[in-house]
């Protein structure tokens, strides 16, 4: 969907006619085979069940179906119902739902194309926003201040990393992504969640560097960091703070 809107956009402003091709959005075209391009019928779509029912092959041409495709499936279950026990049924846990599972998709589009779609990130702003107009997580001011510190926290990095190396060393849509979370979670966590992304960005960076040889100019994703940090500021932050403000 992102490559084709870019692609438009690219021909609209060369004054040229717009790709061919059928629209794409989140229910069209139907899910098909990657393998034979068959169409999966809404029976082979149902989470898990579907797998289990399929014996991991696709209905068709009996080509293998990824490990990733139940994994992210129980994952999001988990994190569902998760937010259901920790805030009972509320609008709180609703809205750690929709948190979570925003949180799961963009780490593995960023896992995947090193991209954070403003389509998640920039509703997801509002949304948190939103809730905390009734203070479900927090104070609204401390919402709207989330969200504009958490922005220019990671701009300000961006810019000071880039005028001393001439790189550049994150994406925009790390500043966004950190804007939506300070917009659920308010400025006060936002500490938390910036130490520990970066703790578990650097340990994994390093790893892989050792043990990986990985290429110290080779990009690492920052969003997956971000979304767990995220997630631990939005259901232990508080928490976590007042433990550590205590023993200081």
């Amino acid at each position: 969907m992102m490559e084709r809107e870019w692609h438009e956009q690219a021909a609209e402003l060369r004054g040229e006619a717009p790709p061919e091709g059928d629209p794409i959005s989140i229910a069209r075209p139907r899910s098909r085979c990657p393998h034979c391009g068959t169409q999966i019928a809404s029976w082979q779509n149902v989470p898990l069940l579907s797998y289990a029912l399929l014996g991991g092959r696709c209905g068709h041409c009996k080509a293998p179906i990824g490990l990733r495709y139940p994994f992210v499936e129980i994952l999001g279950g988990l994190a569902g119902g998760f937010a259901a026990w920790h805030f009972g049924l509320s609008c709180a846990a609703a809205g750690a739902m929709i948190f979570s599972w925003a949180m799961l998709a963009l780490t593995f589009i960023d896992l995947d194309t090193q991209l954070l779609p403003d389509s998640i990130t920039l509703p997801l702003l509002w949304i948190g926003l939103i809730l905390n107009i009734p203070e479900t997580f927090v104070a609204l001011e401390s919402a709207v201040l989330g969200a504009v510190i958490g922005y220019l926290a990671l701009w300000s990095v961006y810019w000071a990393f880039k005028l001393l190396t001439g790189k550049e060393g994150m994406g925009f849509g790390d500043f966004k992504l950190l804007a939506a979370i300070g917009a659920f979670v308010g400025w006060q966590q936002l500490p938390l969640v910036i130490l520990v992304s970066s703790v578990i960005g650097a340990g994994v960076g390093i790893a892989l560097i050792v043990l990986a040889k990985h290429g110290r100019s080779t990009p690492i994703p920052f969003g997956p960091y971000l979304a767990g940090a995220g997630l631990v500021a939005l259901y232990w932050g508080p928490a976590l703070t007042q433990r550590y403000l205590s023993q200081v």
